[in-house]
């Protein structure tokens, strides 16, 4: 019989992984962003039955976001927040770009009104004066 080198507690399939660690709410997330080419292993598109050990490096892109990260610690259950983000270490570039985006999404959102909900009738005639006429509404 031939000896395993690794142990098997060290090794975990990369779905089950970025679930324990709370990037996907579900294994099911996980592998459709996996087979979709939004994870990457050591700058390789994989499948979710890859396992991955400490020291693997990972590229995780979800919804404009991503993360560079190196794999510190294997957990095969869910835990709090505080507790999933030992699992891995983020790269300082990727985390000061991703704070940027974040930065600059919240500044565009709060440059746009917040809205009241439907127009009422009054609103409704003064938009439809202004976009074909071009007059100013008042």
């Amino acid at each position: 019989m031939t000896e395993r080198t690794a142990d098997p507690a060290d090794a975990i399939r990369i779905d089950k992984w970025l679930w324990a660690a709370r990037f996907f709410k579900t294994r099911q997330l996980a592998i459709e962003a996996i087979n979709g080419g939004k994870v990457h292993v050591d700058g390789q598109r994989v499948k979710p039955s890859r396992v991955i050990r400490p020291g693997s490096r990972l590229e995780i892109h979800k919804d404009s976001l991503s993360w560079e990260i190196e794999v510190l610690a294997i957990n095969t259950q869910r835990r709090p927040a505080a507790e999933a983000a030992l699992l891995y270490a983020e790269s300082e570039t990727s985390r000061l770009r991703r704070q940027a985006l974040v930065r600059e999404r919240r500044e565009l959102g709060s440059a746009i009104p917040d809205s009241k909900g439907r127009p009422t009738k009054r609103d409704r005639r003064q938009i439809q004066r202004f976009t074909e006429h071009g007059d100013s509404v008042g």
